[in-house]
C-alpha cells in the first residue's frame, strides 16, 4: 500500500497544479498540457520519483486529462458551430499517425531527452504565443493533399513528445493558413481528442519502471494525477473564463508566454547540466 502521507502531499500538489491549469486554461485558452508536463515534473521529483522514465509518466498523464477537457470542450464549441469538421476529418488520420508514431518514440527515450525535447519546443511556443502577430500568414487556406499528407503527422507526433493537445500547435498553423480564431481554437480541441486518445491506449501499456512510477500508476498513467486535475479544472477553467471577459488577456498571455519560456528553458537545463 502507498505511504498515506505521501498519497496526501500528492493530493495537495496535484490540486494546486489542476487548479492553476483551469484557470489559465479559462484565462488565456492555452492547453493545460503545456503547463501540467512540467508542473507534473517537478511534483513528482519533490516526491521522490526521479527515474529515467518519469517524463513518460509526466506525458502520459497530461494527455489522459486532455481526453476528457478536449471532449468537453469540442462538444461545447461544436453546438455554437463553430468547429470546422471539414479541417478536423481531413487532418485527423495524419494526426493519429504522427500521435502512435510518437508514443513508440517518447517509449524509447529517455526522461532527460524527453526534457530536452519539452524545453527546446516550449521556448519555440513561447516566443511564438510573446511575439507572434495576428496578421502574419503562410497561405490562404488550409493545405490538402501532399502538403496536408506531410505536415499533419507532425502535428500528432510533436505533441504526443510534448503531452500536450492540439492547442499548442493546431491554432497557429490554422491561423497561419487563414482560419479565423475562435474557428482555429474550436478545431483544435478535436486535434486534441484525435493526438489523446490512441496515445494514451499506447502509453497504458507501457513498462515504467519503479524509480519513476508514482503511487496509483497504470502503464505510464497516473491515476491519482488524472483524477485529481479533472476536477479541479473543471471546477476552476469556468473562473478563467469569467476572468477572461473582465480583463483584457493579451498582456496576460505575453507573461505567460515569459513564464513558459522560462520554465521550458529550466526544463532545458536540467536536461542538459543536471
Amino acid at each position: 500500500m502507498p505511504d498515506t502521507m505521501l498519497l496526501f502531499q500528492m493530493l495537495i500538489l496535484l490540486m494546486v497544479i489542476g487548479g492553476l491549469a483551469g484557470v489559465l486554461a479559462g484565462l488565456l485558452g492555452v492547453g493545460g498540457g503545456i503547463v501540467l508536463v512540467p508542473a507534473f515534473f517537478y511534483a513528482f521529483q519533490t516526491l521522490g520519483y526521479d527515474g529515467p522514465q518519469l517524463m513518460q509518466v509526466c506525458l502520459a498523464t497530461s494527455l489522459a486529462t486532455i481526453i476528457v477537457t478536449s471532449v468537453r470542450s469540442v462538444l461545447g464549441h461544436n453546438r455554437k458551430g463553430a468547429v470546422d469538421w471539414e479541417i478536423l476529418r481531413g487532418w485527423a488520420p495524419g494526426i493519429a499517425l504522427g500521435a502512435i508514431l510518437g508514443v513508440f518514440v517518447a517509449s524509447g527515450l529517455r526522461s532527460v531527452t524527453l526534457q530536452a525535447i519539452f524545453g527546446c519546443l516550449g521556448i519555440v511556443i513561447g516566443l511564438y504565443l510573446g511575439l507572434g502577430r495576428s496578421d502574419w500568414r503562410l497561405g490562404e487556406a488550409m493545405p490538402k493533399g501532399l502538403g496536408r499528407a506531410l505536415t499533419s503527422p507532425f502535428v500528432g507526433f510533436l505533441s504526443v513528445l510534448m503531452g500536450i493537445g492540439g492547442g499548442s500547435f493546431g491554432v497557429p498553423l490554422m491561423t497561419l493558413y487563414n482560419t479565423p480564431i475562435h474557428r482555429a481554437v474550436a478545431t483544435a480541441a478535436g486535434f486534441g481528442v484525435i493526438i489523446a486518445v490512441p496515445s494514451v491506449l499506447g502509453f497504458l501499456l507501457l513498462d515504467i519502471d519503479a524509480a519513476s512510477r508514482p503511487p496509483l500508476t497504470i502503464g505510464a498513467v497516473n491515476l491519482v494525477a488524472f483524477l485529481i486535475v479533472i476536477a479541479m479544472t473543471l471546477i476552476t477553467a469556468p473562473m478563467g473564463v469569467k476572468l477572461a471577459h473582465a480583463m483584457d488577456p493579451k498582456p496576460l498571455k505575453r507573461v505567460f508566454a515569459v513564464f513558459l519560456t522560462l520554465v521550458a528553458l529550466n526544463m532545458l537545463r536540467k536536461a542538459l547540466w543536471g
